[in-house]
């Protein structure tokens, strides 16, 4: 009738097929992790959006589960309310850790699915294996005895904002310059992902009760963090979203573990899914979008919005060195040569969109300045020289 339109029924998330799409992903995520570091992670931190578990139809919410050895259960109208505990010897390795940060798209849209995570930690955190091959018993029994905190609070691994509240607004304070250390992205992404869901020992609903010290306990024994990516047309450069959440989460276990994490993405956008670090997804973008001249010509041909586009990947291209420390020299240094260096292209930026050039070059001079860019000093001073000619032509000095 076009009045009762939906996009999925969150109570059959995870539907069947992604989680045989997860199982998949997983397996390959792990083989890489214990190809590069010798082992399985310990305990992996994931970041679930609402919009992209509901084009899935729930993976990122599979693959969860898949981690923990743990498969959902449905009953007679296909919902996924309980869950099965799967046995180690069908498992086939050990059931890893999962802490879950959670966007407030996702918290809205899919409240029964994060107790379906809670209750599948808690099941899994209650059983009699060795801790060898339950990493969850393992961080759980270690907190009970080494902070003597309770059962409930030791378990808790699905956090998000407090009700009514959405973002890390790490983005925010990237783009603003407003941070002296990149340590205050990872506090500033706790702060407002540090409330906890699901339920307690009694059953109770546990909605968005503040839990900083739980959340950081938990990501102090994380050793991986990853994120899908569900779209050809929206990468990891061009939105914010990415580098906050992904970026944020990953500074958040860097100072509360001592040690930065291996850091992963997916995209199941074909038939062969690729897990990839961080790293090579950052330098696949850029020679795909940022530096391919069929790409930024074609923004060029947008006029302003176009330079504000190309603009936008550069400071999201930011965002990962501020974060994660993943964006090598060559990148700055392409994208300074590509679009400042030049001439002519520095001309048609000029013209086209004074503001967002001006930005493009401040971004790069920041990158510099705070030691994400070991430049040339005759490519600073040069850049210096267009920023302040830039400032003259906006204050219409020149």
């Amino acid at each position: 009738t076009g009045r009762n339109t939906h996009a999925v029924n969150p109570y059959k998330v995870p539907s069947e097929a992604a989680f045989t799409r997860a199982e998949r992903v997983v397996n390959l995520l792990l083989k890489r992790h214990r190809a590069e570091h010798g082992r399985y992670p310990h305990a992996m931190a994931l970041v679930l959006w609402g919009l992209d578990n509901i084009k899935t139809e729930g993976e990122g919410v599979a693959q969860a589960l898949w981690l923990l050895g743990v498969r959902p259960v449905r009953d007679a109208m296909n919902r996924a309310t309980e869950i099965e505990l799967i046995p180690l010897d069908v498992l086939g390795r050990p059931r890893v850790d999962v802490v879950m940060t959670v966007s407030g798209i996702f918290r809205d849209l899919f409240g029964a699915t994060m107790n379906l995570l809670d209750k599948a930690v808690r099941a899994v955190a209650a059983l009699d294996e060795s801790v060898e091959s339950n990493y969850v018993r393992r961080h759980v029994d270690a907190q009970m005895k080494d902070e003597g905190v309770s059962f409930d609070e030791a378990a808790l691994r699905v956090f998000s904002n407090a009700p009514g509240n959405y973002g890390t607004n790490v983005n925010f304070m990237v783009m603003d310059s407003q941070w002296d250390s990149s340590s205050a992205l990872g506090d500033l992404f706790v702060t407002r992902k540090c409330f906890a869901y699901g339920r307690d020992g009694e059953g109770r609903m546990v909605e968005g009760r503040e839990a900083r010290g739980a959340m950081n306990r938990a990501l102090a024994n994380v050793e991986a963090t990853y994120q899908n990516i569900d779209s050809f047309e929206i990468g990891i450069t061009d939105v914010d979203h990415y580098f906050e959440y992904l970026g944020g989460v990953s500074k958040a276990v860097e100072k509360q573990s001592q040690a930065r994490p291996a850091i992963y993405l997916s995209d199941g956008l074909s038939m062969e899914t690729k897990v990839r670090s961080l790293e090579e997804t950052v330098r696949l973008e850029t020679r795909a979008k940022t530096l391919n001249p069929k790409w930024y010509e074609g923004m060029l041909a947008h006029g302003f919005r176009g330079v504000a586009e190309i603009e936008n990947h550069v400071v999201n291209t930011f965002g990962w060195s501020a974060t994660t420390g993943a964006v090598d020299d060559w990148i700055y240094t392409e994208v300074a040569e590509t679009f400042v260096l030049n001439e002519g292209m520095l001309e048609r930026l000029r013209h086209l969109n004074p503001h967002s050039a001006r930005s493009l070059v401040a971004r790069l001079l920041e990158a510099e300045g705070r030691g994400f860019w070991q430049a040339e000093r005759e490519v600073i001073e040069r850049l210096r020289e267009v920023f302040a000619g830039l400032e003259d032509q906006l204050e219409g000095v020149a």
